[in-house]
């Protein structure tokens, strides 16, 4: 068996990996690379190996990152299936889509460039029409389920904690009648963070591809943070500025609106500093996104389940708006109150964001502030680290706003929380492949891995392959005892104590609404669910029934 390293192995982009074996090829992963002009080429370059020989793909989670060059896979011969986690598969039907409409709208741009100068013109890495047909090609599959695709290849999804629906992979690859794990650990969240629950912990692997975006950096805590961005956006107001949050659609958009939602609710000495405050989702895809969310509330923690269950949504609040159409995105630089602007993308490479940065980089009322990983080469990056000129749209713009960079919002791990995920391996695996994080942070994770927990890591390094030899560490039979240990069961029985709980205090709120006055829309909706509830109660009692027998 050999593993190819073909993305995210010099850098924290463009993540891809080909595995084969006696039997199968298929791939982990297949993501747009980010960056300089220098990285943005690699995407339409050939792939290095033929499409239309991979047999399946495994998709850790939708960020563009990891899911970006799906169309363009399928666009050059790609033909089976794509499993991901079902959240995953909702947040790809807006991701690609709008991924294939920045395509489409970049190159219409580059070729009335190119006709005036003569230039020959240009096609789009891929249109929406190849984004649709990718979407044919994606299975849904739940977390902790055993997919089992043939006798030789299965697989576990388990929650990574990084943004809804993304995924910690564990393989189980049989050649010969041995049977390898291989674990892919995606992009690992940070533990605590709101929303999400924690990255799940993995006990045994023979192999681990493990990421290392911020191996070599340590997050302030997420409360410090929260509390710095309430002072930004206080002291920005105050002085007629605004605040503008370059944010990624799909996890820092929602968790920011998390935070102020119960920042207002649970710090009464600020209210009359934020009263008037009015906070901006403007982005499209965002809006659409923060529905999903909304659509998921399974894979939510505790936390937010309970607020939920309290009826204050976590994700809505009284000052908070959505902007849909490009006539409401262009009020926002033409009306003068001080506001907070949360735009896409988190990189400030394409999208409204870059408008928003060119009316306010150069007040010195404004405030931008980062919250996500900028990649080198981004115009996010350049920001970051203190260029004081830089070129949106032809146009150069002296940056004179306030910039700050909250490393507490980061959807990544930081080195601690690396170091802590890899410590709960109860046997060191044989070989620890870091990748998805520039070489330096590479190098210094493996340090502090060799120094903390005595484990050697291999720093992936350009495309590289390596073959793999079998360790007797686990077998399929052990990851199905695993799924039914005592450990899940009891998990699984809370879990149904709780949505009892949940529904009897649903049940109960609605009914005392159907009292009142309700539009027509709300009984149509209230009946739905009613009739959905019957559906799967019914529908489920059925099967226990049967398979009782």
């Amino acid at each position: 068996m050999k593993i190819r390293f073909l993305g995210a192995s010099s850098s924290v982009t463009g993540s891809c990996h080909l595995i084969t074996t006696n039997k199968h090829k298929f791939l982990l992963d297949c993501g747009l690379f980010q960056g300089s002009d220098e990285m943005d080429e690699l995407n339409s370059r050939d792939f290095e190996f033929d499409p239309s020989e991979i047999e399946f793909m495994f998709l850790s989670h939708a960020h563009i990152d990891h899911s970006g060059r799906i169309p363009l896979l399928v666009k050059r011969g790609f033909k089976g299936r794509i499993y991901c986690t079902d959240a995953t598969a909702d947040l790809l039907n807006i991701m690609l889509k709008d991924s294939a409409s920045i395509q489409e709208r970049e190159v219409e741009w580059k070729n009335r460039k190119n006709q005036r100068a003569g230039k020959p013109l240009v096609e789009p890495l891929y249109t929406l029409y190849d984004a649709e047909e990718s979407l044919k090609y994606v299975v849904p599959v739940l977390y902790n389920q055993l997919v089992e695709i043939d006798e030789e290849v299965k697989a576990v999804f388990n929650d990574a904690g990084h943004i809804l629906g993304s995924s910690i992979i564990e393989l189980f690859i049989t050649e010969n009648n041995d049977v390898s794990k291989i674990v892919f650990s995606g992009d690992l969240g940070a533990k605590g963070k709101p929303i999400l629950r924690d990255p799940t912990i993995i006990k045994k692997a023979d192999y681990l591809i493990m990421e290392a975006t911020y191996g070599n950096r340590f997050h302030e805590r997420n409360d410090t943070s929260i509390q710095k961005l309430v002072d930004i956006v206080i002291k920005t107001i105050k002085r007629g500025g605004n605040v503008v949050i370059p944010a990624f659609a799909v996890g820092r958009t929602q968790e920011i609106i998390y935070e102020f939602n119960r920042f207002y609710e649970e710090h009464s000495e600020y209210k009359d500093a934020l009263k008037n405050v009015i906070v901006y989702v403007d982005s499209p895809m965002a809006t659409s996104v923060t529905d999903v969310f909304r659509a998921n509330v399974q894979v939510f923690d505790d936390e937010t389940r309970n607020y939920i269950l309290r009826g204050d949504h976590p994700l809505d609040f009284k000052n908070l708006k959505f902007t849909r159409t490009t006539e409401e995105s262009v009020a926002l630089n033409t009306n003068p109150e001080p506001k907070v602007i949360i735009s896409t993308s988190g990189m400030c490479e394409a999208g409204r964001i870059k408008h928003h940065l060119k009316h306010n980089l150069w007040n010195p009322r404004s405030s931008i502030v980062f919250v996500g990983y900028q990649a080198k080469g981004t115009l996010g990056y350049s920001i970051v680290n203190g260029d004081k000129k830089v070129t949106i749209f032809g146009e150069k713009i002296q940056v004179e706003a306030e910039i700050y960079n909250l490393e507490g919002f980061s959807g990544h791990a930081d080195q601690e929380g690396l170091l802590d995920w890899l410590a709960g391996f109860q046997k060191v695996p044989k070989e620890i492949f870091l990748v998805h994080g520039e070489e330096e942070s590479k190098i210094q994770f493996a340090k502090a891995v060799k120094e903390s927990l005595d484990y050697n890591c291999t720093v992936v390094k350009g495309d590289m392959e390596v073959t793999l030899s079998k360790q007797d560490v686990v077998s399929v039979e052990e990851i199905r005892k695993e799924l039914v240990s005592p450990e899940v069961l009891s998990d699984i029985r809370k879990r149904i104590s709780s949505v009892h709980n949940a529904l009897e205090t649903i049940l109960y709120n609605t009914q005392l609404a159907v009292g009142s006055n309700l539009t027509p829309e709300q009984v149509k909706d209230i009946n739905n669910v009613i009739i959905e509830l019957e559906k799967n109660t019914y529908g489920l009692g059925s099967v226990m029934s049967r398979e009782s027998l």
